[in-house]
């Protein structure tokens, strides 16, 4: 057992995930976070073969994760007078399990809340490494010191930008931008027979279900400059990706419009040589984050494992740690990191969207498809660390 200060960043998946672990070790664990409270609903997440059950059973939240999971709905998707063309099954985007983002954050702060300290509403401003810590200083907070410090605060990582440089350097725009939107209660734009939607045009798409469901929108465009943090800045660049267009999709821009829960963020990829400098280590998204790439959460919870399992075996030793967590998953990540989920969610051409529409016709085609992806979900060696074992 130890008595050392950690500092993580990001309350999402990977930090409190990482505070589950470290904190049963017996750090001081501290989890700091931008958002005033931990952040409810978004995008469904979803989990895949036997390494991410494997990880979620040695937590203790598989059962808690199966009860709490959406199962993964069906999407129709249809051409401008509502006709079907194929349906993009549950099973295709809902892995073995998904759950919504905030229901799987809520569970990993539930079981880390009494033994973690959680700061809201606040954000790392400075890190200075000395021989024996990181002095940090903070835009609300006292300055504090501690022994290590995580960055698990997403592709646009504050961490990653204070100890490794600015994020020009460290992320790729892929061409396209996707946006979640919260629709009012009077906002229904279900198909026949009250079917979930998903309707494309070259280099864009709109998916919409039910009353108070959320919208989800996919569009190609050059990288754009905007306030990530100004609702009204991000309502006006989709409603203009999205002007002039078929279907219901004037209707669906005016129900953006009265929404105020809008967010949108460009799909981009992280490419880093080193997930550490110093005492300063990456998890997740702000290491090897691919938006939409479909593996991020697995992703944030077998790092968290390893993470914590290499500390424990290097008997807290963070030089030797995050070289054998560099090495163990480096090979792993990439992976995840090869995918561009833009052109098959909104293909450029009528063509590209007819094709990719036929692979959701063709059962075969479609088993090929779930069987590499779950086989890229498997592929890490998995170890059992003894020291993590007697507290699941």
């Amino acid at each position: 057992m130890t008595n050392r200060t950690v500092l993580i960043s990001g309350a999402s998946i990977a930090g409190p995930a990482l505070a589950f672990w470290l904190s049963r070790q017996g750090y001081a664990v501290t989890v700091v976070e931008r958002s005033a409270t931990l952040r409810s609903g978004g995008q469904a997440v979803d989990f895949k073969g036997a390494t991410h059950r494997t990880v979620l059973e040695r937590m203790g939240i598989l059962d808690e994760v199966h009860r709490r999971q959406t199962g993964g709905h069906d999407q129709t998707i249809i051409d401008a007078e509502e006709r079907p063309l194929a349906v993009m099954s549950g099973e295709f985007t809902g892995g073995d399990v998904e759950i919504q983002r905030g229901d799987l954050a809520e569970i990993l702060y539930e079981r880390t809340a009494q033994d973690c300290e959680y700061v809201f509403g606040d954000s790392i401003a400075s890190l200075t490494e000395t021989a024996d810590g990181v002095d940090v200083t903070f835009e609300r907070g006292a300055p504090r010191r501690f022994d290590l410090v995580f960055g698990a605060d997403g592709i646009h990582s504050t961490v990653r930008r204070l100890a490794f440089g600015p994020e020009v350097d460290y992320v790729e725009h892929l061409g396209h931008y996707y946006a979640l939107v919260e629709l009012g209660e009077g906002d229904d734009f279900r198909g026949p027979g009250g079917i979930s939607v998903m309707y494309n045009e070259p280099g864009r798409l709109a998916a919409a279900g039910g009353p108070k469901a959320p919208a989800f929108f996919v569009f190609s465009s050059p990288e754009l400059a905007y306030d990530r943090m100004d609702i009204d800045q991000q309502k006006n660049i989709l409603t203009t990706a999205f002007a002039d267009g078929g279907w219901r999709l004037p209707e669906l821009m005016e129900a953006v419009k009265r929404s105020d829960d809008v967010y949108l963020d460009s799909l981009a990829r992280v490419k880093m040589d080193h997930y550490s400098a110093g005492r300063v280590g990456l998890i997740g998204d702000s290491a090897y984050g691919n938006t939409l790439g479909g593996f991020g959460s697995g992703l944030a919870i077998v790092a968290a494992h390893v993470i914590a399992g290499e500390l424990a075996s290097a008997d807290g030793d963070h030089t030797v740690a995050f070289r054998r967590y560099e090495e163990k998953f480096r090979g792993y990540a990439k992976v995840a990191r090869q995918a561009n989920a833009g052109p098959f969610l909104a293909p450029p051409t009528k063509l590209r969207i007819s094709l990719r529409n036929q692979m959701f016709r063709r059962p075969l085609m479609l088993r090929g498809m779930l069987w590499v992806t779950d086989r890229f979900a498997t592929d890490i060696t998995l170890d059992d660390y003894p020291a993590l074992r007697v507290f699941t």
